[in-house]
C-alpha cells in the first residue's frame, strides 16, 4: 500500500486513543482496542488501509471518534463506504495522517502539517491545546507501536472534497 493508505489507516485508528494501556500495539491496534473508533475503523477497512497503518510507520494520526463521525449529516458514511465512493474515502482517511511521529508539543510550534494525501492541515496551539484546522485535539500523545494517535472532535475534510 502506498503512504496514502498508511495516512488514512493512521486516521480512523486515532479514534481508539482512548486505550492508552494498549500502547504495545499497533495504532490500528491500538484504536480497535479503544471501542471508540468502530466508524474509523470500518471506513479504514473500505478504504483498505488497515495493513498500511499496521506498517512500520511511523505515523501521526488526527483520529476522529465515533461522535466526530457522528456530527456528519445523515447518510454521509454509509455513502462513503459504498465501493464506488472508496477513492474519495481513501482521500478523507488519509488527509487524517502525517508521516513520521509528531508529538503533540511538536505539533504545537507548527502552523501546518502536510497529509500523506498531499495537503496540508492548519495546526493552531490553543491555551494549552491544540487545533487541528479548527478541529479539537480531545486526547493527545497516544503511543503506538508504530506512531501517535492524537483524538480529534470533528472529521477533516480536505479542502477539494
Amino acid at each position: 500500500m502506498g503512504l496514502k493508505s498508511i495516512a488514512i489507516a493512521g486516521a480512523l485508528a486515532l479514534g481508539l486513543a482512548a486505550v492508552p494501556s494498549f500502547a504495545g500495539g499497533t495504532i490500528v491496534d491500538t484504536a480497535v482496542a479503544a471501542g471508540q473508533f468502530k466508524t474509523l475503523t470500518t471506513a479504514l477497512k473500505a478504504a483498505g488501509l488497515v495493513d498500511t497503518l499496521k506498517g512500520p510507520g511511523p505515523f501521526t494520526v488526527f483520529a476522529p471518534d465515533d461522535a466526530a463521525f457522528a456530527k456528519l449529516p445523515a447518510g454521509t458514511v454509509e455513502n462513503l463506504l459504498k465501493p464506488e465512493n472508496k477513492a474519495k474515502l481513501t482521500a478523507i482517511l488519509t488527509y487524517h495522517v502525517v508521516a513520521g511521529k509528531v508529538t503533540a508539543a511538536e505539533a504545537r510550534k507548527l502552523s501546518e502539517a502536510k497529509t500523506v494525501e498531499g495537503q496540508s492541515l492548519h495546526l493552531k496551539a490553543v491555551g494549552t491545546g491544540l487545533t487541528v484546522n479548527g478541529a479539537h485535539v480531545t486526547k493527545a500523545d497516544i503511543s503506538a507501536s508504530n506512531g501517535v494517535i492524537h483524538v480529534v472532535d470533528t472529521v477533516l475534510l480536505p479542502p477539494n472534497s
